[in-house]
């Protein structure tokens, strides 16, 4: 460990409380997405940022959905790495003490506790902690703290860059969404989101032979959709060591429940709402329902969407809408990345077991940059309780995120020779 990160370390030690209070801050701090006002949370972030020197401006395509973006050059040449993190967090909500960000028993507890602003608020710290130590680094390091991940990132990180690509592409990107510390998730699936429509004249009950059911139809299509579950595709070599070795099985258990390690590398098929009929005695004319199929790398948008269009197509009166904002490709990035061997030696060095190379189940902002050849990592607290009422992170495990991402961010743009 060099002289620069045992200061980090001790900075972070010495300010450890008031670190925790800027946590518990952006908590408190309402940024539900729908319908994605995010400002009040980025407020805290800006005013966090402008306390500590570190610059930053909003950029922001809709008034309502701010992003903080920084970016410092080094005092040498060197790498560009960028920290990504999302301000907006996961709704609806219907608990009033969801923005307490309590802390009890060594637990911080708050919606987006896990997902994710204790990943971005230690983006944010690595970031300040770094750019005032930016003569002593090199290349490049650039703050991204979005709005609109929740619902697909258009006016996120899809719209910086778009706008701003010299800033926020780099040649590297590292995420503290919730991943669990025993592990470094590099590799995401890909997604089809379809609401399903089957339409019928309907009827009395008394009288199938003069319609089809709406809600039977809707079940065929079902299905047929969920045919593709279990499927498993031909995984490239450095894919398959990861996830099919001991350790990426007995990880991926042990990080996201039994039976995950088979889930991570096949397709699923989900329905998650489904709404026909008026009465017990009526034959529905109409049945609509909400079908998410998530697939492995080695499977492409162009062979799920074929299958979907081929069972719908054969089953008459139904019809599919795709949302387009979340129906996207896997994205991958290359395990053997000297930003994975950084993240592990970081992290044994920190007294922890070094994360091994995983598949995430859900998706993240992450994929903009593999979708463009620019590897990114994730490296966040546990996902267990993402989205629930007693969504938390322990004081603990947010230090060690902290912890990890600005040792981690300062060895990637170590000096040569250092």
């Amino acid at each position: 460990m060099t002289d620069l990160e045992r200061e980090l370390l001790d900075a972070i030690e010495r300010d450890r409380d008031a670190l925790v209070t800027f946590f518990q801050d952006f908590l408190r701090a309402k940024s539900p997405n729908p319908p994605g006002d995010t400002r009040p949370a980025a407020d805290v972030l800006t005013s966090w940022l402008d306390e500590r020197g570190a610059p930053h401006r909003i950029e922001a395509a809709e008034p309502h959905m701010p992003n903080v973006v920084g970016s410092v050059a080094m005092g040498a040449p060197g790498p560009h790495l960028v920290l990504n993190g999302h301000i907006d967090v996961f709704a609806p909500i219907d608990d009033a003490t969801a923005w307490t960000g309590e802390l009890r028993d060594g637990r911080i507890y708050a919606r987006g506790a896990s997902d994710m602003k204790c990943g971005t608020a230690a983006s944010a710290i690595a970031y300040a902690m770094l750019s005032g130590r930016r003569d002593r680094l090199a290349g490049r390091l650039t703050l991204t703290c979005v709005s609109d991940e929740e619902t697909g990132g258009r006016w996120g990180t899809h719209w910086l860059m778009e706008n701003f690509p010299d800033e926020v592409l780099g040649d590297c990107c590292l995420n503290g969404e919730p991943s669990g510390l025993n592990n470094v998730r590099f590799l995401e699936k890909g997604t089809l989101r379809l609401t399903v429509t089957t339409r019928t004249d309907g009827g009395h009950g008394g009288y199938p032979h003069l319609s089809a059911n709406a809600i039977v139809q809707a079940c065929e299509v079902i299905t047929g959709i969920r045919a593709l579950n279990g499927r498993e595709p031909e995984l490239p070599e450095a894919v398959a060591r990861a996830l099919l070795s001991p350790e990426g099985v007995a990880g991926t258990e042990a990080g996201m429940g039994e039976g995950a390690a088979k889930v991570v590398r096949s397709v699923t098929v989900n329905v998650g709402t489904i709404r026909g009929g008026l009465k017990i005695n009526q034959i529905p004319h109409e049945c609509v329902c909400e079908v998410e199929v998530r697939y492995p790398w080695g499977f492409s948008h162009e062979e799920m969407l074929a299958h979907v269009e081929e069972v719908v197509g054969r089953v008459p009166g139904a019809t599919f809408a795709l949302d387009a904002n979340h129906s996207y490709p896997p994205s991958l990035a290359d395990p053997d990345h000297a930003m994975m061997t950084i993240l592990g030696d970081v992290v044994e060095e920190l007294g922890h077991p070094r994360p091994i190379p995983l598949s995430s189940l859900g998706g993240s902002d992450s994929r903009y940059w593999r979708w463009r050849s620019i590897p990114a990592f994730l490296y966040g607290p546990s996902p267990v309780t993402m989205g629930r009422r007693d969504e938390h992170v322990t004081v603990d495990e947010f230090l060690h995120v902290t912890r990890t991402h600005c040792l981690a961010a300062a060895r990637y743009l170590a000096p040569a020779g250092n």
